[in-house]
């Protein structure tokens, strides 16, 4: 009898037509892709959704600067009256810091507000002078914008100062009516009484041109972030590559490397170095294209780089810590700590008073928030510590401690448990 000639290989191979019947295969990566749609639909879209309806205590600047006498019978300037009906209003979308005018630059300059309402030294008397018969001149009230605070940040507090405005100038209007009643003023006169106050819009805290509206920090900082957090699994995977713990497949290539006998703490500890000394590179490439050619406005150059490779760096040893301490599903892990729970919960393109609480309270801790603050206040707020930029030297600092306390922690933790890594073995 012939012997079968045929290789042992060919009597175990399977068609695709055949496992794609097995529901075995399709359980976890259709839970797990379902899950990751779900939250990412409901973590990034929640927080961006509804602002308005959102937002809750934005603190604008409200500066009275009316040094006039009161009108006769009254015990108050007007523009001591105005202020206080604004600062007592019954919504709570905004929290008005009464200041001075000094005060009010101050807070604008180190981002702590998002505008300021401004009432002029002569407004009483340009209101009660337009129930004169010469009266020329409207009273005026200033809006002043933040654009380093964000365009949608400065948008709205435009929206609620110059509704303020408005509507003092409906209620200065009847009052001047019921004034002028009596003297019948014509048309022109009439128009003006109604509605006697301009409103006038000027930048607070004016930015470069080539600030992306305000936006520039946010995507800078989103550079720094994706630049750790990618950085950090590239280096991951290749040294479990090199080291002989994963294979290296390339289209048809494939190649494993023996296994280098090395703990699972010395390995964490390379990964670590390694991304220390990489973050160099791309936190020089970030700055090389974003200002070197594509002219992003920026000061305090060498400020920003040191800032720049700490954060991208902090970043880095988190997610090579949460690698190790997870393993395989570590990236998904460290994507929803660094990217997904992150970006909604930053403040730097919605204001944390516009989204839901759980970002707020999200935003205490998430390192986007921290490492955004810093970046602001370097690229618009001349670097001030009070701008933010205090704050986050601490939060990277103690997100770096952090790190290497769980990293190690949890490796030594697995080495004295003898848990050894496994290395790939041929089927």
């Amino acid at each position: 009898m012939a012997a079968d000639s045929t290789p042992p290989e060919a009597d175990v191979q399977v068609r695709a037509a055949t496992l794609v019947r097995r529901p075995k295969l399709w359980l976890v990566p259709t839970v797990l892709t379902g899950l990751l749609a779900f939250l990412l639909s409901l973590l990034y879209m929640g927080g961006v959704v509804s602002p308005g309806r959102e937002l809750h205590d934005l603190p604008i600047g409200l500066v009275n600067a009316d040094d006039g006498e009161p009108p006769p019978g009254q015990r108050q300037n007007v523009g001591t009256q105005l202020a206080r009906a604004i600062a007592s209003g019954t919504s709570d979308k905004a929290a008005w810091r009464v200041l001075t005018r000094a005060q009010a630059q101050d807070q604008l300059d180190t981002g702590r507000i998002y505008g300021a309402l401004v009432i002029p030294e002569d407004f009483t008397t340009t209101v009660t002078a337009l129930t004169t018969a010469d009266a020329s001149t409207r009273p005026t009230l200033t809006v002043l914008t933040n654009p380093g605070k964000g365009s949608l940040g400065s948008s709205l507090a435009t929206q609620i100062t110059t509704q303020a405005a408005h509507q003092a100038s409906q209620t200065i209007g009847k009052q001047l009516t019921e004034a002028t009643a009596a003297a019948k003023p014509g048309g022109t006169a009439k128009l003006l009484i109604a509605d006697p106050v301009a409103v006038v819009t000027k930048v607070g805290h004016p930015i470069g041109e080539h600030s992306g509206l305000g936006l520039s920090a946010f995507y800078y900082t989103l550079l720094l972030v994706l630049g750790g957090f990618l950085g950090g699994n590239v280096i991951s995977n290749g040294v479990d590559t090199a080291l002989g713990y994963a294979d290296n497949e390339i289209g048809p290539w494939h190649t494993r490397r023996p296994t280098v006998p090395i703990n699972r703490t010395q390995t964490l500890l390379l990964k670590m170095a390694m991304s220390a000394g990489i973050a160099a590179l791309t936190t020089t490439l970030v700055m090389l294209v974003t200002i070197g050619i594509l002219d992003m406005d920026a000061s305090h150059l060498p400020l920003l780089w040191v800032y720049s490779y700490c954060a991208s760096l902090a970043v880095g040893l988190g997610v090579q810590a949460i690698n190790a301490a997870f393993g395989g599903i570590g990236q998904l892990v460290s994507m929803f700590v660094f990217i997904v729970l992150g970006l909604p919960s930053s403040g730097a393109t919605v204001p944390l008073q516009a989204v839901p609480d759980f970002y707020r309270f999200l935003s205490v801790f998430e390192p986007m928030r921290q490492l955004s603050d810093g970046v602001r206040a370097i690229l618009y707020f001349d670097a001030r510590a009070d701008a933010g930029l205090g704050r986050a030297w601490l939060m990277i600092a103690v997100g770096s401690a952090a790190a290497l306390l769980f990293g190690f922690a949890m490796t030594r933790y697995y080495d004295r448990k003898g848990h050894k890594r496994l290395t790939p073995q041929p089927g």
